[in-house]
C-alpha cells in the first residue's frame, strides 16, 4: 500500500497575480485566471480587489435614459422619455425647448461652425436638435431622418439610409448649399451587395468609420474633392451606433460575432477578447440591440444582456494590463465620458457615476472561482492540507473561502473559513475528510464589500500513480 509522504517540508504553491476571468478550457488556462469572476477589478493589479461602486446622480427619471451627452465637456445632458435634461446643482432639470424628442437612442456631437458659440448637436432619427447652453431648438435644414451625428473635418455628418450626409464647410445649420466648390454640403452613398443601411458613424482624427450590420467602411479626406470611401471588410459590422468606441487610438467594435480591436490599417481582430467570447456567444440575441460600449479612458466597458432584455452583464477590459473582468448589478444602456469621469444611464431611468465603495449604499457582492488544480498527471489524486491568504478585509466587509473537489459546478463547495479584519496573514487548515481522494481541487473567494487579496498559498500533496 502506498502511503502519503510527510507533510512537514512540503513547499507551498504561491500565487500573487490575479489576471481576471478566462472562459476558455478550464484545465488549460493559467493558474492566475478565474473561471468565474464577478464584481472584481484589476485596479490594484496584481492583487485581486472588489470593483468600485457607484453613486446616483439626482433623482431617477420615469423612463429609460435614451442618451447621455456632455456640452463643452463640462455640463452633463440626458434624454429620457422624449425630454432633454441637464444636470446642475445636484439635480436634473428640463431644458427649454427640449420636449417631443422621441424615445430612440440619441447621438451627440459638439460643434461651433457658424454658431455664436459651441452647440451640442443631438440626432436620433426622429429629431435633430441643437443646445446652446440655455435652450434646445431645431437644427435648420437638417435632413429628415438624420441619425448618428458626428463632427469631422470641420463639418457635421449624419446618416440617412445608405447616404452619409455632411454640412457646408464650418456651417452647422447648412445641409443644402451646393455651389460647386469644396465648401459645399453634400452626401456620399455607401452601397453594399446585401442592401443594408448605415447603422453607425464614428469620427476619428484622420478618418471616419462608417458601419453597417455586416460591413465596415472608411472615409478619408478633408474636402469633397478628395473624399475617398473604401470598404474595410464585408464580414464584420457593428450591432448599433453605441457599439464602437475609441480608446488611446484603438477602436473597439462589438459585432454579433465578437469584440474586435481595429487599428485602422489592418482588419479588425478579436484575439484580445477570446477569453470572454463565451459571453458574446451565449448572450440573449433577441436583446442584442441594447448592447453598448463605453470607456473612462483606461477601461473598456461592454454592456450585454445575458438573460434579461436589457444589459445585465458588463465585460470590463483593462487596456493597461490586458485583463478582463465581469461586473454584475449594473444595467447601463448608454454612457459618456466628461472630463476624467464616466457617467452611465440605464433602462430604469437612473444616471450613475462609478465611484466609492458601495452601489449607492448597497454592499457589493463579489466572487472569484479558480481553475481546477491537479497533479503532474490528471490521473493522480491530490489533497490540500493547508492554505494561507494575505488579505485586507476592512470593517463592514467579509470574505469566505470555499474548496471543491469537482472540476466545475456548485454542488459540493466546502467552507474553509470566513475572514474579517484589516491587512493580515491567515492560516487555513483544510477539511481532509470532505476533500480527500479527488483528482482536482478548486478554491472560491466570495464576500461583500471592499476586499483585497494579495497572496494565496496552498500546500498540496499528490498521490502516486498505482
Amino acid at each position: 500500500m502506498e502511503y502519503w509522504p510527510s507533510v512537514k517540508s512540503k513547499k507551498p504553491t504561491i500565487q500573487r497575480e490575479f489576471r481576471g476571468v478566462n472562459k476558455l478550457d478550464s484545465f488549460s488556462i493559467g493558474d492566475s485566471y478565474a473561471t468565474e469572476a464577478t464584481n472584481l477589478t484589476s485596479s490594484k493589479y496584481p492583487a485581486l480587489t472588489t470593483r468600485s461602486g457607484f453613486s446616483l446622480l439626482g433623482s431617477g427619471f420615469v423612463a429609460a435614459v435614451n442618451g447621455l451627452g456632455a456640452w463643452k465637456d463640462s455640463e452633463l445632458q440626458a434624454i429620457s422619455n422624449g425630454t432633454w435634461y441637464k444636470y446642475s446643482g445636484g439635480a436634473w432639470s428640463g431644458v427649454t425647448g427640449g420636449t417631443g424628442l422621441g424615445t430612440t437612442d440619441a447621438s451627440f456631437a459638439n460643434f461651433k461652425g457658424g454658431f455664436a458659440g459651441i452647440n451640442l448637436i443631438m440626432a436620433n432619427g426622429t429629431s435633430f436638435k441643437k443646445y446652446d447652453g440655455a435652450t434646445v431648438s431645431n437644427l435648420a435644414t437638417a435632413p429628415a431622418g438624420g441619425n448618428y451625428v458626428e463632427q469631422f473635418a470641420d463639418r457635421l455628418w449624419c446618416a440617412v439610409g445608405n447616404d452619409l450626409k455632411y454640412t457646408a464647410y464650418r456651417v452647422g445649420d447648412d445641409w443644402t448649399t451646393i455651389n460647386g466648390d469644396d465648401a459645399d454640403s453634400g452626401f456620399i452613398t455607401v452601397e453594399t451587395p446585401n442592401g443594408e443601411t448605415i447603422n453607425s458613424v464614428k469620427a476619428g482624427l484622420s478618418a471616419m468609420t462608417v458601419f453597417k450590420p455586416s460591413s465596415i467602411h472608411k472615409l478619408m479626406g478633408y474636402a469633397p474633392s478628395d473624399y475617398t470611401l473604401i470598404t474595410v471588410t464585408r464580414e464584420i459590422g457593428v450591432i448599433n451606433n453605441k457599439c464602437a468606441v475609441t480608446i488611446q487610438g484603438v477602436m473597439y467594435i462589438l459585432d454579433d460575432t465578437g469584440l474586435y480591436q481595429y487599428y485602422g490599417s489592418t482588419l479588425p481582430d478579436k484575439t484580445f477578447s477570446e477569453v470572454v467570447q463565451y459571453y458574446i456567444d451565449n448572450m440573449n440575441k433577441a436583446a442584442a440591440s441594447t448592447c453598448f460600449l463605453t470607456s473612462d479612458g483606461r477601461y473598456l466597458y461592454a454592456a450585454i444582456p445575458m438573460i434579461a432584455s436589457t444589459p445585465d452583464t458588463l465585460l470590463v477590459y483593462d487596456t493597461q494590463f490586458k485583463i478582463w473582468n465581469v461586473y454584475k448589478d449594473w444595467s447601463p444602456t448608454c454612457g459618456v465620458k466628461m472630463g476624467n469621469d464616466l457617467y452611465l444611464g440605464d433602462s430604469t431611468g437612473k444616471v450613475i457615476k462609478p465611484s466609492g465603495t458601495t452601489d449607492n449604499g448597497a454592499a457589493i457582492a463579489f466572487k472569484w472561482v479558480s481553475k481546477p488544480f491537479g497533479a503532474g498527471s490528471m490521473n493522480q489524486r491530490i489533497r490540500w492540507y493547508r492554505m494561507h491568504l494575505v488579505v485586507d478585509v476592512p470593517v463592514g466587509s467579509s470574505l469566505t473561502v470555499y474548496v471543491s473537489k469537482s472540476p466545475s459546478g456548485d454542488s459540493d463547495w466546502t467552507t474553509v473559513q470566513t475572514i474579517t479584519g484589516t491587512l493580515q496573514s491567515v492560516r487555513m487548515p483544510v477539511n481532509l475528510g470532505a476533500l480527500a481522494m479527488g483528482n482536482w481541487l478548486r478554491v472560491k473567494f466570495e464576500g461583500l464589500g471592499p476586499v483585497s487579496i494579495y497572496e494565496w498559498d496552498r500546500e498540496q500533496e499528490e498521490m502516486p500513480l498505482i
